[in-house]
């Protein structure tokens, strides 16, 4: 008897389990006026891929530090509509000062040393030349006593032996000739190949010092531009590297998007593409794609989006927005207005307008654009769809309707 008890008392519980959970799941209620309805229709579907992006400014300039210094003076706040060439703040110069300073008297000695090597080679290769022409006269006098003995030789009245002699004088002569010829072509190239080097040194030098005084021109921060100051490093006496930044100036007349997309959606993004930029809610921007970085980062790639109304007093600095890659068209094709609920091609528990009920169907959806989602199957042309957020419904299989909207159309 206790079994049959027991039995009893455990059918009774698991009925009354079962009449819960299809009670929790078949119940509720929706007020139909708050939700967000759609026809299902057939017409076009301009394919596109969803993106996210940040509206930044389309000129800006980040403005670093060129050398290892500190912040001495802040002369701007963030927020500041500035000129180009309006001081922003003052870095410590005296090391940078020191160094160019150096610098410039370390150039005007090596140009001295330029100068005076020039000198002395000219002395030197002048000192060989007159060496040459004595050498010459040397050459001539010889020439002129070895005809003299020759003929001597010729009439009796000379020797052999002291022909020979001028003959040996001469070419000695001549031999001497040469070797100096020969030497002050050689010095000649050396010396020329030796000033080119230590010209070279100098252009070199002057060159490093150049860079020495851009530097030290460009520690002195000044706007490049007319704009607006969005960031400026105001710690007076903090230190800062060189390369960190220090100011940032933005023109916030025009703005464009940097936006970023899943690494499988490469191959639809390109330079010149048409984009679509919702803005809120309701509005949206047209622009094309003006840059494409496909080097992956995170399983995410980069692109920048103009704007073809770049100056739109919807757009702001920081604002985040939704973008929309127009890839391709479809014509003819079943579909429902795309909502918040839709997160890519796949199978969706969508709730489907019954009479006075709403009923959770299965619909498999493709490819989306900026205003459709495609229906591939699990709909009817004419069925009305609710495509707002029911996540707080997901676990019921039809809802009851409180008060049904007048018109689902899709407009």
């Amino acid at each position: 008897m206790m079994r049959k008890g027991v039995r009893a008392g455990a059918a009774v519980l698991v009925a009354a389990v079962v009449v819960g959970v299809v009670t929790r799941m078949a119940g509720g209620s929706v007020d139909g006026q708050n939700l967000e309805w759609s026809v299902v229709d057939v017409g076009d579907l301009q394919i596109s891929v969803t993106a996210s992006g940040s509206v930044v400014p389309e000129h800006q300039e980040i403005i670093l530090s060129p050398i290892n210094t500190r912040i001495v003076e802040v002369y701007r706040k963030t927020g500041d509509e500035v000129e180009e060439g309006t001081p922003l703040l003052k870095l410590d110069l005296l090391t940078a000062e020191t160094d160019y300073k150096k610098g410039l008297d370390d150039e005007q000695m090596r140009r001295l040393q330029l100068e005076k090597l020039r000198i002395t080679q000219h002395t030197q290769l002048t000192d060989l030349k007159m060496k040459i022409q004595v050498a010459q006269m040397a050459l001539n006098s010889k020439r002129m006593q070895l005809r003299n003995e020759q003929y001597l030789d010729s009439i009796g009245s000379g020797t052999t032996d002291r022909v020979r002699q001028a003959q040996l004088d001469f070419n000695t002569a001549q031999l001497e000739l040469e070797q100096l010829n020969v030497q002050y072509a050689n010095e000649t190239k050396a010396a020329e190949a030796e000033y080119k080097v230590q010209e070279l040194d100098l252009q070199m030098f002057r060159k490093s010092l150049a860079e020495v005084k851009r530097t030290f021109d460009d520690a002195q921060i000044r706007s490049p531009r007319h704009a607006v100051l969005t960031y400026i490093n105001n710690s007076i006496g903090a230190q800062v590297a060189q390369g960190a930044q220090v100011a940032t100036v933005s023109d916030l007349s025009s703005f464009k998007v940097e936006c970023s997309i899943a690494d499988g959606y490469s191959d639809r993004i390109a330079v010149g593409g048409r984009v679509l930029v919702r803005v809120g809610t309701r509005q949206q921007l047209t622009g094309v794609i003006s840059s494409f970085n496909p080097q992956a980062k995170n399983n995410m790639v980069d692109f920048t989006v103009s704007f073809d109304t770049p100056s739109s007093k919807l757009l702001r600095p920081g604002l985040r927005v939704e973008v929309y890659v127009l890839s391709s068209e479809k014509a003819g094709v079943m579909r429902i207005k795309n909502g918040s609920f839709y997160k890519g091609e796949g199978k969706y528990r969508l709730f489907v307008l019954d009479g006075d009920r709403l009923v959770a169907r299965e619909v498999s959806l493709g490819e989306a654009s900026y205003d459709y989602v495609e229906v591939l199957g699990g709909l009817r042309t004419g069925e009305q769809v609710v495509v707002s957020d029911m996540e707080q419904h997901k676990g019921k299989n039809s809802l009851r309707i409180k008060q049904k909207k007048e018109n689902g159309d899709n407009d």
